[in-house]
């Protein structure tokens, strides 16, 4: 459970920030290649910050 929370999290925030370059600023395309980053990072490492957030709130695998 908590592997779709983390997925749908980083999803929201990449669509939402390609909205957000489209209609406000291209600036916000840094976001989206910083979630992007983090989710290589953690591709690499098996380690995530929103899996810990998540856990810290009592979400279960």
């Amino acid at each position: 459970m908590k592997n779709r929370i983390v997925r749908g999290i980083a999803g929201t925030f990449i669509l939402i920030s390609l909205l957000l370059a489209i209609y406000v600023n291209m600036n916000w395309l840094w976001f989206t290649a910083f979630v992007g980053a983090n989710l290589l990072q953690s591709s690499l490492t098996k380690w995530c910050l929103m899996d810990t957030i998540l856990e810290k709130l009592g979400v279960k695998n």
